[in-house]
């Protein structure tokens, strides 16, 4: 009953992505599926007609039958082959509208799902199935239920023209295909569960193929020379991945021989049946001309109609796993009765007494943290890694809900928001931020396409992170393409793409803004520049840098040390160096560290 849902919701998807083609395309499809018939008959005609006429000579009288019913049946197969490429090109607009729906649907699903998705090994196992079978098993599908119903339509005629001779062929038909079936159904299922366990080692053979053909990880395969050790391991996997579809390959082969074999033992009986009742005279050559093609025809259908039904179930198979996938449910969702988001935030952000775990971790990221960001004062957090330090964005952004304790904006806490008003509150610049292949401009904006920024919003953004000398040294300026994706892009340095991020972060005027590592590809010129700049643009926000440079953190307000998912030292510079604490000792480590660079 799941497959047969499974297949009902494919076909919903069909109609969705396509329903006037759909319909066109069903249409024709039936009148396909009579047209067998009416070449079966026509046959019969002319081979009764050249029969009865044989040694009567070639008078036009005696010739007019044969040449109607040919032309007829020229007729005929020529409707047939119209039909046929008009029902082929349907298919194709329809299989690309089918994957282009099918995408959506995916990209959809991916971005809605939880970031603690992504976290799970098995999250990617699904994503991977359901994407790798989503480019073909829709369209596969769509041709098997089309084959289906115009089989269906044209085997139920065929029966009832075989019938008359004798009411055991159609059974005769159905036992003859019956091996075939059992073949496709039997082996579908273990493809299928071959596919399904072999799904990590498709992903790792795709991640060595990443390893070796993309530009993030190609200067390390170059300099550690680590080309041939990766292409090895993938060669060697796909061998292993390979042998075991050969070999099952192997064995579905042997089978259908069988099947096939026994199902030419079938037709052959009926065959000497028939030939037999001409020669004692109970049917004419004629009957023995169409009995052959419906019969045949009819073989030939229900053979068709068994595979397509068992292609329907492996594809089904398949396809489960893509509605599995888009059956995922995230769990940080916006409240069913939600408060009212404040028009203006006037106290900013607390963390009280917050516990969190990563999913699949035993021990505590943060535990009994509490921190206070208020409204207009830029707060710094400053650790070693893995303090936890980035963890509080997350929360922060509710990309995670807290297992104890509460976030709260102004009093109020942030699970009582709508989740997307509660996001457009908050900017960030992420520690990785995101390099757009999408022109300057175009990068700044996606910080806030919701408005439509103007040209000058972008400038001013841009200004405010020290984007605009970067950018006017570009050839096409704003409109310059970024990258080297695609065709014309020009590439910027890894301090001038956080420039870049910086801008898209400051364009969207947020109540809450959020740094982390703001200056870490900066040089320490253009890190004074941006301090700067920092407190003018931070005005009336709350404002939270999380950086390990100490320079940066001077500019906060207040400063917090953490250790081990707690805040262990509070207050301004000048407070902690005085505690001649944590902080003290790695200000002055750092700084000695400096003077050794320098004075190298």
């Amino acid at each position: 009953m799941e497959r047969l849902g499974y297949l009902t919701r494919s076909i919903g998807f069909m109609w969705a992505a396509s329903r006037k083609w759909t319909l066109g395309w069903l249409i024709l499809l039936l009148i396909q599926g009579l047209l067998p018939v009416a070449t079966v008959y026509l046959t019969r005609r002319i081979v009764d007609s050249v029969a009865s006429t044989a040694g009567a000579g070639a008078a036009w009288d005696v010739m007019t039958p044969i040449l109607t019913a040919g032309a007829l049946l020229g007729g005929v197969l020529l409707l047939s082959e119209l039909l046929g490429n008009g029902i082929n090109w349907i298919r194709g607009v329809q299989a690309e509208l089918l994957r282009n729906h099918i995408s959506d649907r995916i990209h959809r699903k991916s971005v809605e799902a939880d970031l603690a998705f992504y976290e799970s090994a098995e999250f990617y196992n699904h994503l991977h199935r359901a994407r790798d079978e989503s480019g073909h098993r829709p369209v596969l599908l769509l041709e098997n239920l089309g084959s289906a119903l115009q089989n269906s339509v044209t085997l139920a005629a065929m029966a009832t023209v075989i019938l008359p001779y004798g009411p055991w062929l159609p059974a005769a038909l159905f036992l003859s295909t019956l091996p075939a079936i059992y073949v496709v159904l039997r082996f579908s299922l273990k493809h299928h569960r071959l596919w399904h366990k072999n799904t990590p080692e498709e992903r790792r053979s795709w991640y060595y193929d990443w390893l070796l053909t993309s530009e993030e990880p190609a200067a390390e395969m170059r300099l550690f020379n680590l080309g041939d050790h990766f292409a090895n391991l993938y060669q060697l996997l796909r061998q292993r991945l390979f042998r075991e579809r050969l070999k099952l390959t192997r064995n579905e082969t042997l089978a259908q021989l069988t099947a096939g074999i026994a199902g030419l033992g079938i037709t052959g009986g009926a065959l000497v049946w028939m030939v037999w009742r001409v020669a004692i005279g109970t049917v004419t050559l004629g009957d023995l001309a169409l009995f052959y093609q419906a019969f045949n025809k009819g073989q030939g259908l229900m053979r068709s109609l068994l595979q397509n039904v068992g292609h329907i179930y492996s594809n089904s198979l398949f396809l489960g796993n893509l509605f599995e996938f888009l059956a995922l449910k995230p769990r940080v969702v916006s409240p069913a009765h939600p408060i009212p988001f404040p028009m203006m935030v006037r106290q900013g952000v607390s963390l009280e007494n917050v516990g969190f775990r990563y999913p699949g971790c035993d021990h505590f990221a943060l535990k009994d943290f509490n921190l206070r960001l208020p409204i207009g004062k830029i707060t710094a957090l400053v650790g070693s890694n893995g303090a936890g330090k980035s963890t509080l964005i997350k929360l922060i952004c509710r990309f995670y809900d807290p297992d104890e304790g509460s976030l709260r904006l102004d009093g109020i806490d942030i699970r009582d928001f709508k989740l997307y008003e509660l996001r457009e509150a908050i900017t960030v610049l992420f520690q990785e931020p995101v390099r757009y292949n999408n022109t300057a401009s175009e990068n700044i904006s996606f910080g806030s396409l919701r408005t439509n920024p103007s040209r000058q919003d972008i400038e001013s953004a841009a200004s405010a992170a020290g984007a605009e000398a970067p950018i006017a040294s570009l050839s096409g300026g704003y409109n310059t393409l970024l990258g080297k994706e695609f065709e014309n892009g020009e590439e910027l340095s890894v301090g001038e793409w956080q420039r870049i991020a910086l801008a898209r972060a400051f364009l969207r005027k947020a109540p809450v803004l959020l740094l982390d590592e703001p200056t870490s590809a900066m040089d320490s010129w253009a890190e004074a520049d941006w301090l700067h700049r920092i407190r003018i643009h931070t005005r009336n926000r709350t404002c939270l840098i999380i950086t390990h440079r100490f320079s940066t953190a001077m500019v906060a307000d207040t400063i917090h040390v953490m250790e081990s998912g707690k805040i262990v030292e509070s207050g301004s510079h000048e407070d902690l160096l005085a505690m001649e604490g944590l902080y003290e000792r790695g200000y002055r480590s750092q700084n000695i560290q400096s003077h050794k660079m320098v004075s190298v």
